[in-house]
This record gives C-alpha cells, structure tokens and sequence, in this order.
C-alpha cells in the first residue's frame, strides 16, 4: 500500500505495531478461556481459530467491522454481554490511543 510519506509514523502506529496489539488480545483470550475452565490447548486453539474467522470475514466480505460485529452479537445475549464489559472499560479508546502513542514514539524515533 502506498501512502503519502507525511503519513508513515501513523501507518507505523497502526500496521507496524498492530501485530503486538493483537497477540495481545490473543493472550487476553487465552487467558480468560483458561479463566473459565479451558485448558490451555483449547483456549490457544479456539483463539487462533477465532482470530482467523474473524480476519477472513473481515477480508472476503467486504463489510465493515461495525456491520459484522452486529451481525454476531444479538441483542440481550452473551457476546452483547462481553462486548458491553469491553465497552465500559474503554477498549475501544485504548487501541485509539496505543496506536497514536505509537505514531508519537516513530515521529520522535523519525
């Protein structure tokens, strides 16, 4: 992907770190599976499988993360659950604010 040179310490912060905040949502999932009674195998194996059909519906549907969230998550039911506990602790703002500390330490690394 190209992209004006102005704008590579944000693609820095985003692509280039975005692989570390993801393994460690799959360290977070494979914790809490364990947490609930997972062994360990399965919580690995449920998390890569659901990091990988997450990312290919992403990809092969064209559709947007909001759209597909929406889809998965009935209203009153457990992922509306999960994701109302994601929601209040603000993850959605950290990610916002990881990737924008990121864009800073490259702009300042420069």
């Amino acid at each position: 992907m190209r992209v004006p040179e102005s704008l590579i310490d944000a693609v820095t912060g985003l692509s280039g770190s975005g692989p570390a905040y993801l393994f460690l949502v799959a360290e977070a999932l494979m914790e809490a599976g364990r947490a609930v009674g997972l062994s360990d195998r399965i919580s690995r194996d449920l998390t890569v499988q659901t990091l990988l059909g997450a990312a290919r519906l992403l990809s092969e549907t064209g559709q947007d993360p909001e759209e597909l969230r929406a889809m998965v998550t009935s209203p009153n039911g457990t992922t509306a659950a999960g994701v109302a506990v994601l929601e209040a602790h603000r993850l959605r703002q950290a990610f916002v604010e990881a990737v924008a500390a990121a864009a800073e330490r490259s702009r300042q690394l420069g």
